[in-house]
């Protein structure tokens, strides 16, 4: 995925290295990457090293320019980026939220085992993939147009819930209860709302993804069990964003902020990370379009929680109650945010950007599920569709040096193009997926190939550094038995 970069890396402690703001003349503060010895050498092979050192650029970049362990190239800012910067004299880049806004994930527990599951696996993801549209483009019947699309953008996901897609107790449960106050539909073009028109409620194409997954270990039984985990038990992981819409958002402000660096005088190492101050008219413009598309995203994964429970209804012909279909989290992880953090001794509050990372408070953080506040905030990492992910749960030392944040993922080490070009057969993966015992269903051959467990690190590598490096905290791992691939 590149040449292998050859910047200076100082080792911090066994979890941690130092980019020095020494590096680049532009640099304001330090790069930070969270890693280990083994994944640092894998982090080497591109230069996202070399993308965080250009976001140490940004006017009113705090502390550090920060990267997860799933760091890989990205636009503009590496994918796994993490960068606070002040409201005032600090900027806003489009680059540091990426062209799906919050393409996020959640979890839906079952009050079913593996072994009740099993004999219907083949009926449930077969059904699962007939209710839920996925692929490039992917379409649903349900349109959304006009005013109705505004009070999406500005609701999100409850305005599902008063639609009947849903339950009001879903809301407690996803961050920020499903939608960014700071919305406003008018800054949202024609353009990104016309890709939106028939898009709520499908899955999207790449990495997106619906799992029928077992907990395969339980690392904290108290934990989990607040949060409804047992061993064995299944559950449903969901992984989408806010598809054309949020894409064509990004597009709009990307051109936008290129021409208003001018304006501004704002001189960055990189065009792409093209950005405006965050108190200026195009900030705030794009802000409020990013927040907008924020929420679509949200109503779109509730739309596909309400469809999983119609369909696990139909197959295990009995009602969500009994089976117990609760929401346990739903995360963010490409968004940008105004939060309250701790700054040179003083609270302030900032703007993170997070891209390729989630959101990780601990308990006690007031912006946490009351019911989850005395564990901390639930963490959800998807790893790839042949090993594992994991549900952790935030730190209080995740605030002190990463402004709340964790890893998102797996993360990339070979890209798209390089698995179509490598010559492996969509026919294989399934039929090795299958002897592990996953079937997989794909809108397409080529996102099989696309998204084969060789394309990304092991996750258990990558939630082990964030585990040990105090970030978050291992609650339990879940294996996947059934794949829907956008």
């Amino acid at each position: 995925m590149g040449d292998q970069w050859k910047g200076p890396l100082e080792k911090i402690d066994d979890y941690r290295y130092r980019i020095p703001e020494n590096y680049k003349p532009f640099m304001k503060v330090p790069g930070i990457i969270f890693a280990d010895e083994k994944l640092i050498q894998d982090i080497v092979q591109d230069q996202s090293p070399e993308q965080v050192a250009n976001v140490a650029s940004l006017p009113g970049v705090i502390s550090a320019s920060l990267a997860m362990p799933d760091i890989h190239w990205g636009y503009g800012f590496p994918i796994g980026g993490v960068a606070a910067m002040r409201k005032r004299g600090g900027v806003i880049s489009p680059g540091g939220v990426g062209y799906d806004i919050n393409c996020g994930v959640r979890l839906i527990r079952t009050n079913l085992s593996k072994e009740e599951v099993e004999p219907k696996i083949k009926e449930l993801v077969d059904a699962l993939f007939s209710a839920i549209p996925a692929g490039v483009g992917s379409e649903g019947e349900l349109r959304v147009k006009g005013k109705e699309l505004d009070e999406v953008l500005t609701y999100g996901a409850s305005w599902a819930v008063k639609q009947g897609y849903g339950w009001k107790e879903d809301l407690n449960r996803i961050e920020e209860e499903g939608y960014l106050k700071f919305a406003n539909p008018d800054k949202v073009s024609k353009k990104a709302k016309e890709r939106g028109e028939f898009q709520l409620g499908t899955l999207g194409s790449g990495n997106h993804f619906l799992e029928v997954q077992v907990v395969s270990k339980v690392f904290e039984p108290e934990i989990a069990d607040k949060l409804g985990l047992f061993p064995n038990q299944i559950v449903i992981m969901i992984h989408t964003g806010s598809r054309g819409l949020g894409h064509q958002v990004a597009e709009d402000y990307i051109r936008i902020m290129t021409q208003a660096m001018n304006k501004y005088g704002i001189n960055v190492p990189d065009r792409q990370l093209a950005c405006a101050p965050f108190d200026s008219p195009e900030g705030q413009d794009y802000f409020q379009a990013m927040c907008s598309a924020a929420n679509f995203a949200w109503a779109n994964r509730q739309m596909i929680t309400h469809w999983v429970r119609e369909t696990m209804e139909k197959v295990f012909k009995m009602g969500a109650d009994k089976l117990g279909l609760k929401l346990i989290y739903d995360v963010a992880h490409n968004i940008a945010k105004l939060e309250e953090h701790i700054v040179e001794g003083k609270r302030e509050e900032v703007i993170v950007h997070r891209k390729g990372a989630t959101r990780a408070f601990p308990k006690g953080h007031p912006e946490i599920p009351e019911e989850y506040r005395d564990i901390g905030q639930p963490v959800i990492i998807p790893g790839d569709m042949g090993r594992s992910s994991f549900l952790l749960i935030g730190l209080p030392k995740a605030m002190e040096i990463a402004f709340g944040s964790t890893c998102h993922g797996a993360g990339r080490t070979q890209s798209r193009r390089q698995l179509l070009r490598s010559g492996k057969r969509a026919s294989d993966i399934e039929r090795e997926l299958l002897e592990k015992g996953i079937i997989v269903r794909a809108a397409s051959k080529a996102s099989i190939v696309e998204e084969a467990s060789e394309a990304y690190k092991n996750v258990v590598d990558v939630v082990n550094v964030v585990h040990n490096a105090g970030l978050s905290l291992k609650v339990a791992q879940m294996k996947p038995i059934a794949v829907i691939k956008g």
